[in-house]
């Protein structure tokens, strides 16, 4: 998909009833969906403001990373679409594209995963961090505590007016973010923290760290490896979501980029954004059994019952997700692998898949199985706790925060985020003395 100038020659009448004042503002058309009203100037021209909670119908930058169309059910890195890149390249194919803009070649590659895999290592002072906090903490607090801790020890790489700054800051985020969120692992467990292995690939390492104990040596399975590689990929952006908003928000501030990140986690830990994947496993252990799958779907139907149906539909895609396509197929994968499918969470997860496609209330109201549904249940499988699902998330969506970082930091229209309100509260009022007050 060729790259488009958000320029256009279109403009649109603002027409003020009270006045009669009549503005014109100027449309921009990027390369691929809606257009927007360029509406910088509106305040300046007529001392209004637009009004937009949650800011869904304003684009708050210009991006050429990631492109979502919703109704068409699909999802573009750089243009590449999700389905191509989790069938053909792996997770450091789709770090290098989201970074530089063009998938890597054979020599950038082996020089891009050199870079990662040297910079994995933490500084062993940081260990010392993870005292501090009890072993029953939540692991997306330690990783907010944590990531935001690395700006006292990485003063080589705060400058963000430094482009080699800027990308080593990139690497050592990437890269030891799995280390980061394997010792918040291995600390609850009370288990020693193990250290990253260099020859292993970027997933296989992140396994390895989770799993491994120095007591016993312990082999990656090719399988699981490769599905948890496809769940970072999924997973490595989405637009302008909550959490990537936020980075670009603390970043235009001029914050270094571990404070941005931190900020990002902070925001994925909402159960309305990253914490999908757990309120699915929490969903089936309500419903407990196969048995009562029909009830549980017979009161999501009753218009008149707040039950919901976790980890199907999409606040975006109003088709089917495309990452849910190839989760699907990894699922699958997994639990032949496992041979674990008589597991009875897993059983459940299962019949429920395959009753909610089959059944036309769900298929004409487009409530197809998500991302969330599928990587859920392949984490469970594998044997990753529920309190590690939005890490995972963190770990993948890192590369996309770390991408919209350089590029907001890059962009000569960038200013500092500055949102305006409709004040709705007291007028002016005289002051009284404390005597005074009733």
């Amino acid at each position: 998909m060729a790259e488009r100038s958000a320029r256009s020659n279109q403009t649109v009448t603002l027409t003020d009833d009270s006045s009669g004042k009549t503005i014109k503002l100027p449309v921009a058309g990027g390369s691929a969906g809606p257009q927007v009203i360029d509406v910088r100037k509106l305040y300046a021209e007529t001392g209004m403001f637009t009004f937009d909670p949650g800011f869904t119908s304003t684009a708050s930058c210009e991006s050429r990373i990631t492109f979502i169309d919703g109704d068409a059910g699909e999802l573009l890195y750089r243009g590449y679409s999700i389905d191509e890149l989790a069938e053909h390249s792996d997770f450091m194919d789709c770090c290098y594209l989201l970074l530089n803009g063009e998938l890597p070649n054979r020599e950038q590659k082996a020089k891009f995963e050199w870079n990662i895999s040297h910079h994995t290592m933490l500084h062993e002072q940081m260990a010392f961090l993870y005292r501090g906090f009890r072993r029953d903490a939540h692991p997306m607090a330690v990783m907010v505590g944590v990531v935001g801790a690395m700006s006292a020890f990485y003063h080589d790489s705060l400058d963000i007016n430094d482009p080699h700054q800027r990308m080593v800051a990139s690497y050592r985020m990437i890269a030891k973010m799995p280390t980061i969120a394997a010792m918040a692992y291995k600390y609850s467990l009370g288990q020693p923290f193990m250290y990253p292995r260099n020859e292993l690939k970027y997933a296989e390492n992140f396994m390895h760290m989770m799993f491994a104990v120095p007591a016993e040596s312990y082999k990656v399975n090719p399988v699981l490896a490769k599905a948890m590689d496809r769940i970072f990929m999924l997973h490595a952006d989405h637009e302008q979501n909550a959490s990537t908003s936020t980075v670009r928000l603390a970043g235009s501030s001029g914050a270094n980029p571990f404070a941005c990140i931190a900020a990002g986690i902070a925001c994925l830990w909402g159960p309305s954004h990253g914490g999908a994947n757990e309120a699915v496993l929490h969903m089936l252990q309500e419903i407990g059994s196969v048995e009562h799958v029909p009830e549980f779907l017979k009161r999501v139907k009753d218009k008149n019952d707040t039950t919901r149906l976790m980890g199907f539909g999409h606040r975006v895609y109003k088709n089917f997700d495309p990452r849910a396509k190839v989760m699907q197929r990894t699922c699958h994968e997994v639990l032949d692998e496992l041979g674990v499918k008589e597991e009875p969470l897993l059983k459940l997860a299962m019949e429920l898949e395959r009753i909610a496609l089959q059944d036309d209330y769900f298929a004409q109201r487009k409530l197809y199985p998500n991302v969330d549904f599928y990587s859920g249940i392949i984490m469970r499988a594998i044997g990753i706790p529920l309190s590690m699902f939005t890490v995972i998330f963190a770990v993948a969506r890192t590369v996309g925060w770390v991408a919209q970082w350089n590029e907001m930091i890059e962009d000569p229209n960038q200013k500092i985020g500055r949102p305006r309100q409709l004040y709705t509260g007291a007028l002016r009022r005289p002051y009284l003395p404390l005597h005074q007050r009733r």
